[in-house]
């Protein structure tokens, strides 16, 4: 997203979030929800990246910790001609990643246990060129804001309940209750599927290109969405206004490609990807859902067979182990 357009989502969540506090305080509500999303708008562009990756318990590594996950992210940041982000690994079976950080000088780039443990070399570096193409495209600082003000006004809909109904408070009333607590929160989350159903179609696109083969993240694709439903993502359930970071949807399943899905449709994001690799030239996919990424071309350093994701001295498997 340009920066306009960054400019007034910021401006209508701020906006939802003085209403919500309007509903529930009047006049004097407003001004203090007003004071409030300035001051996390301020903190959010600083410092949501961090708090995204502590939500999560990204542990970050490097070269030595994790050589050939490491290697890759550098190679295909090169590809991209991206400065190199901090890198990082959470702890957890269900495969999945994400980008965060508020420019592409202040990145990092997040994968789990069960991304790396699960999918090939080649997928793994499709899912991370997806990644790095958040980056370049500049989402992921609207990303983290938005998921910031988003659990903000989820919140703040919820001690409408307890605060708002009283009539020297609410100028509304039950109705003003009842919108702050249902109708703004509902907004917000509208406004997030929005965002994540148009970005990752651009991210895939972009990362197909930097990686070289669409085929790559086009099996990734299809291996996450069939194991993502068979493990519970614990911290993205207890904070779902992250949800729309991930390359797949890290809730239960939305496998519609309807209005309040987090993500677009996995085999639609396929068929794209797949279309690409038609006209580039490559092979065209026998099956609508692609059997797992051929032996790859070599380009620019991105790894072909090595799956030592941990330690290069043999000494255990990362930090995770």
């Amino acid at each position: 997203m340009d920066m306009v357009k960054t400019a007034m989502l910021i401006a209508f969540m701020t906006a939802l979030f003085m209403g919500v506090g309007y509903l529930i305080g009047g006049t004097g509500g407003m001004m203090i929800a007003f004071v409030i999303a300035l001051a996390m708008n301020a903190f959010s562009y600083w410092n949501a990246d961090k708090m995204v990756l502590r939500m999560n318990g990204a542990v970050e590594v490097d070269e030595n910790s994790a050589p050939e996950y490491y290697r890759m992210v550098r190679d295909l940041a090169a590809n991209a001609g991206l400065p190199m982000p901090k890198v990082y690994i959470i702890k957890q079976d269900q495969p999945n990643a994400f980008a965060t950080g508020r420019n592409p000088e202040n990145a990092a780039v997040a994968a789990t246990t069960g991304l790396l443990e699960t999918l090939t070399p080649e997928e793994v570096a499709g899912v991370m060129a997806h990644e790095l193409a958040h980056v370049q495209n500049r989402d992921t600082l609207i990303m983290t804001i938005t998921a910031t003000l988003a659990g903000a006004i989820s919140i703040l809909g919820n001690f409408a309940l307890f605060f708002g109904s009283g009539r020297n408070n609410n100028p509304l009333g039950l109705i003003g209750v009842l919108v702050a607590m249902i109708v703004a929160p509902f907004a917000a989350m509208i406004v997030q599927m929005a965002i994540s159903r148009t970005r990752e179609y651009s991210a895939d696109r972009r990362g197909a290109e930097i990686c070289g083969r669409p085929d790559w993240l086009a099996s990734a694709l299809a291996k996450i969405a069939r194991a993502a439903g068979r493990h519970v993502n614990e911290p993205a359930e207890r904070n779902p206004a992250t949800a729309h970071m991930f390359i797949i949807n890290p809730l239960n399943g939305q496998r519609a490609d309807g209005l309040f899905s987090t993500h677009p449709d996995t085999q639609n994001r396929i068929d794209a990807l797949l279309a690409m690799t038609d006209i580039g030239g490559q092979p065209p996919a026998r099956e609508a859902r692609p059997s797992p990424a051929p032996e790859p071309r070599r380009t620019s350093g991105v790894p072909g067979t090595g799956r030592r994701w941990g330690r290069s001295d043999g000494g255990g498997s990362g930090p995770w182990g």
